[in-house]
């Protein structure tokens, strides 16, 4: 597994608690956030492909949004005694209970893309995913360049309590915040939806009489970006020339846009992501031992051409 970069402290010997299984054994039960925006979506395809490549039969269950939906699908999955269970979290906390009910059962948690917040690290193996802080950094080191470090900014938070909206925002925030001439003087919630991002930057535009001083949009998600590029046009504003736009994902619509020049620059979240993931657990079933909490995969950052 020398493709991997492996990051954290010691990881603690309690994971090996989880009962070993045959390596003949492919049952995994994968808890999907939900399919807002085009980056979910294109995971989950990912997620599913892959593990028919592998021969793995992939009990695939979509939150649809709601923590309490993933409850009862990790709850199903103890039950149908899978393998393996694959948890991209809607939020990070609340999953303290479930995570021990998956212990006790013997089954072994792996993080896909989102983390948690427990008390208990050994409830979970490890987590396989980007470092949404340093994506929120790359947005913000590359805004500090084109700006010479003098911006004012509006921001379009992803989920509220969602690890992707708290790193990104926090690693945004702690390079901006080395410039005095840089600052966040707006910030909502889009919900990672193109619908959200634009019903934001509409009100954005109206608080600020059309986005007036304003330098640049931080979007945590290109679909929230694609709605603001709507709002924006629709208000008469040239996208990408009036005002810098920088988010995170570059998914194939963003690509246009920076095509088109009405997007800046995309920090790239990969989708394709399986071929990282199932590897991980398959040789973890093999030879349970401990594994580092967080296995990380690289992002790039793109610009307009």
């Amino acid at each position: 597994m020398n493709n991997f970069k492996w990051i954290g402290g010691a990881v603690l010997g309690a994971a090996m608690a989880f009962t070993s299984v045959t390596a003949s054994a492919a049952t995994f039960g994968f808890s999907q956030v939900g399919s807002e925006g085009d980056w979910r979506p294109a995971f989950s395809k990912d997620m599913q492909d892959e593990a028919k490549k592998r021969g793995i039969d992939l009990k695939f269950a979509n939150a649809q949004g709601k923590q309490e939906d993933q409850l009862r699908a990790v709850r199903a999955f103890i039950a149908q005694q899978v393998d393996a269970i694959i948890i991209a979290p809607v939020v990070v906390t609340g999953w303290d209970q479930v995570l021990a009910e998956a212990k006790a059962a013997g089954i072994p948690v792996f993080l896909a893309d989102r983390d948690v917040d427990v008390a208990d690290k050994s409830l979970f193996v490890t987590r396989i995913s980007a470092d949404f802080n340093l994506e929120g950094k790359l947005a913000g080191a590359w805004l500090a360049t084109e700006s010479k470090g003098s911006c004012k900014v509006v921001e379009l938070q992803g989920t509220v309590g969602s690890a992707p909206a708290i790193e990104r925002k926090k690693g945004f925030e702690a390079v901006i915040g080395q410039f005095p001439g840089m600052e966040i003087v707006k910030t909502q919630s889009g919900d990672f939806t193109t619908e959200g991002g634009k019903k934001v930057m509409e009100a954005f535009i109206k608080s600020t009489n059309n986005l007036e001083g304003i330098c640049a949009t931080f979007a945590h998600n290109d679909n929230m970006q694609l709605g603001a590029i709507q709002a924006m046009k629709e208000a008469g504003l040239k996208p990408g020339k009036d005002v810098q736009m920088i988010s995170v994902d570059y998914v194939p619509a963003i690509v246009k846009a920076l095509d088109a020049g009405d997007a800046n620059a995309s920090v790239e979240l990969r989708s394709a992501i399986g071929k990282f993931i199932y590897p991980v657990i398959e040789e973890y079933l093999k030879n349970p031992t401990d594994l580092p909490k967080w296995i990380v995969i690289p992002s790039d950052l793109h610009t307009a051409k």
